[in-house]
């Protein structure tokens, strides 16, 4: 077997976290690696699956406890086994959240804002919604306005609903003169939201995984645990930056933006471990009925498509 150093080092980089988040990764996982494929697993083969990247049976346990206080998962008793399964409001946050991760390129804007009053609910409400949408990539205008250049208007009516303010909030759909982002357009975007701290982290992210995408151009085929263990931790740390990112149109985004080398990073390397992460799976991890389902169609059409 081949050993891979820029491997080793991110695998050590999250074991060595202080606390290690166990519940986030389980949540990649079950998004990057379950939720295509049926969405439940009994439980020992997700803690055999995690085992090597430093998560013990104790800690797993607690965090799937914690998921289903949540919501995020819900339990079915087979005999002595728990298969854990995703619940509904689980499964469509996941698939909002990773609908984001898995995207080759921004949509085009077409010179919309979406601006969203909140000076009608009262100021728990309005702390609610606020960061509910900032995680959706609304940005702040003023302390009763937030704004998004290309947001979903379905899942803003959504989130809406969900928090029960959907009558007391003004939403409002503007139109630029121009499409070509000006000079003070540009920097209100500035102000708005905090693409140097984004782009940090974006930097940060590219300095982890070129290193392995270095050494994968230069070395033999990974094994399946080993292709495993990468894409997993580069959907994780890509998941964790990128539901930072507002998602912002090209135009109004600096031109040396490290999103845009991050992204393709990323696809490139999800690209190159796919298939044989997959065979992982099915060796590692069991339902009620036996092995996984195979992938959905909706998998293939990650980063564009996957051949």
């Amino acid at each position: 077997m081949s050993t891979f150093s820029s491997l080793d080092a991110l695998t050590e980089n999250f074991r060595s976290r202080r606390p290690i988040r166990a519940g986030s990764l389980i949540i990649t996982v079950y998004g990057d690696a379950i939720a295509h494929r049926g969405g439940t697993v009994w439980l020992g083969s997700l803690i055999n699956l995690l085992a090597p990247l430093g998560l013990n049976q104790r800690l797993i346990r607690t965090s799937i406890f914690r998921l289903t206080k949540e919501n995020w998962l819900i339990a079915d008793q087979v005999g002595r086994r728990s298969y854990y399964s995703l619940t509904g409001s689980g499964r469509r946050r996941f698939e909002k959240a990773f609908k984001r991760v898995y995207s080759d390129t921004n949509p085009e804007w077409n010179g919309h804002w979406m601006m969203v009053l909140l000076s009608q609910l009262t100021p728990s409400e309005r702390k609610d919604l606020r960061q509910e949408l900032e995680w959706q990539g609304f940005g702040s205008l003023a302390p009763t306005v937030m704004l998004h250049p290309q947001t979903d208007r379905a899942e803003l009516q959504s989130t809406l609903q969900e928090q029960g303010v959907q009558d007391r909030v003004i939403v409002m759909d503007s139109l630029t003169e121009d499409t070509t982002a000006s000079r003070a357009m540009r920097l209100q975007t500035r102000e708005c939201w905090n693409l140097e701290k984004l782009s940090e982290n974006y930097q940060h992210f590219l300095d982890q995984f070129r290193p392995l995408w270095n050494e994968l151009k230069n070395s033999q085929e990974m094994t399946p645990e080993q292709s495993f263990m990468a894409r997993t931790l580069l959907s994780h740390e890509f998941r964790r930056v990128l539901l930072r990112d507002p998602l912002l149109p090209e135009e109004l985004l600096p031109a040396d933006w490290e999103g845009r080398a991050a992204r393709q990073l990323c696809s490139n390397l999800y690209k190159r471990l796919w298939r044989s992460a997959e065979e992982h799976l099915d060796m590692m991890l069991e339902t009620a009925e036996g092995p996984l389902p195979k992938p959905n169609a909706s998998f293939y059409k990650r980063y564009g498509g996957l051949t």
